[in-house]
């Protein structure tokens, strides 16, 4: 389990996978090697954020990553502007529900105080049942 601050600087404890465990302890000792000189409490080996930064918070930001992923996605010849933070937490929670996961845990994973902002993702599960039963059940007039 991670800690996430999430809106309103509420915190939520979140599950990872093993494969993404691995890659924080990696990260952690790496981390360790780059901050070792700049070792404030903010900014440093005692920083209490994953990734710390110099930056008033203290962390990456929202912004920081939004201007990244369009780096990142324009050199792997991904439209920059089909990209978001907001796009992957989307195909996150629509992943989650196509492959069976309760609403009531997607709810929960993305820190949705109201089941009716979570349900917002059930609109692109039923248009793709409703797609698949179109063009693949035998009694379909297609």
């Amino acid at each position: 389990m991670i800690l996430v601050t999430g809106k309103g600087s509420k915190e939520r404890l979140v599950p990872i996978s093993k494969l993404a465990q691995i890659a924080i302890k990696k990260w952690l000792e790496k981390r360790k090697l780059l901050l070792k000189d700049n070792n404030t409490p903010y900014y440093g080996l005692n920083s209490k954020y994953l990734f710390p930064s110099n930056s008033k918070k203290g962390h990456l930001t929202r912004q920081w990553l939004f201007k990244k992923l369009k780096k990142w996605a324009s050199l792997a010849g991904i439209d920059p502007t089909k990209i978001s933070p907001h796009v992957i937490r989307h195909a996150f929670a629509t992943h989650l529900l196509a492959n069976g996961a309760d609403l009531r845990v997607i709810q929960t994973l993305l820190g949705h105080a109201d089941l009716g902002t979570t349900e917002i993702y059930t609109h692109v599960v039923d248009d793709r049942l409703k797609e698949l039963v179109f063009n693949h059940h035998p009694l379909s007039n297609k």
